[in-house]
């Protein structure tokens, strides 16, 4: 299949706005962060030279070349049958609560055991915007996050929905286990995100040129060395969460990216925390409340998923810790 471009000559009333944006008002079916990818894989040009930002201002007489390059074959992501945990289906979308260690979509040649996977064998209608590799996917929870996720089985839905994660209109909670106990009951991380130079797995904070993220949190429970923290998402950056608590100096517990996994265990001073911590295997970190108006009936919908067993048992052991230490 050969590959389509379509080419675009900008105008007057469109010089100075952003690139990216300019191809989402111009291509009614495409989200945001998959025209984003398709610029940064080299599928865009501007005046022949292939466009290197999303953010380039586009000038009176750019000449834009989009082109879309045939999708994977469509038995590379087949349909495996996966016991789903849906919190609430209908003939528009499913929110459903993630399993820990799950990819959400095939990545980095990965196109077995993720959820793409798990929702083809589910479900035959599923929203086409996101691509082949993508069906249905609105947004994503990293690998080893658990919790709570919508996906829609119509483009119509995928845009809408899409349309009020841009507005930040949507509402997401986290729960999280931290190291360390913050110094503020309450507060809010504002801090740009980048990826990192040295290791482009991480994300990092920057003062610059980074992409705007906030994070708001506030101490549930306060343990010896830990905290149990409720965390909301203004913004949606690739490791928000984990970089920001990173950046105040609590990262998440058994997070091996950010330096969770190897404080925890050294931080843990019983035994069953040790061996709570050793079951974890992930950082502990769970979407547990997602709210959204639903696209088509308007109607107000709030789902929540209890804390998972793997960080509920890290829980109880520090709380039995710190019992101990208060009769002792």
């Amino acid at each position: 299949m050969q590959n389509k471009t379509t080419v675009y000559h900008i105008e007057k009333e469109h010089h100075g706005t952003r690139l990216d944006r300019f191809l989402i008002s111009v291509t009614n079916d495409m989200s945001r962060t998959h025209l984003q990818r398709l610029i940064r894989d080299g599928n865009v040009t501007v005046n022949d030279k292939v466009a290197k930002q999303p953010s380039y201002a586009l000038r009176n007489g750019d000449e834009v070349r989009l082109t879309f390059p045939p999708p994977r074959p469509l038995d590379t992501v087949a349909p495996e049958n996966t016991v789903l945990d849906i919190l609430h289906e209908d003939s528009h979308l499913i929110v459903l609560n993630k399993a820990a260690g799950m990819l959400v979509h095939p990545a980095n040649d990965v196109y077995t055991g993720t959820l793409v996977n798990a929702l083809l064998a589910h479900c035959t209608d599923l929203s086409g915007i996101g691509g082949v590799e993508r069906p249905g996917i609105v947004h994503r929870l990293d690998k080893d996050t658990s919790g709570i996720l919508v996906v829609a089985k119509t483009d119509v839905v995928h845009r809408e929905l899409s349309a009020q994660f841009e507005k930040h209109s949507i509402t997401r909670q986290y729960v999280a286990i931290v190291c360390g106990v913050p110094a503020k009951t309450a507060g809010t991380i504002d801090a740009q995100i980048a990826r990192s130079r040295r290791d482009r797995r991480r994300m990092t904070t920057v003062e610059n040129h980074g992409r705007h993220a906030v994070t708001h949190y506030e101490v549930l429970e306060t343990y010896p060395k830990f905290a149990l923290v409720q965390l909301a998402l203004e913004t949606g950056r690739l490791h928000q969460i984990r970089v920001h608590l990173q950046h105040i100096g609590h990262p998440v517990a058994g997070d091996a990216i950010y330096g969770g996994e190897q404080r925890a265990i050294n931080d843990a001073d019983t035994g069953a925390l040790k061996h709570a911590l050793a079951q974890l295997k992930r950082q502990a970190l769970h979407a547990q409340l997602l709210g959204f108006e639903h696209p088509v009936t308007s109607e107000k919908l709030t789902f929540s998923a209890p804390m998972p067993k793997d960080m509920q048992r890290v829980v109880d052991a520090l709380q039995m810790y710190q019992i101990n230490m208060v009769s002792t």
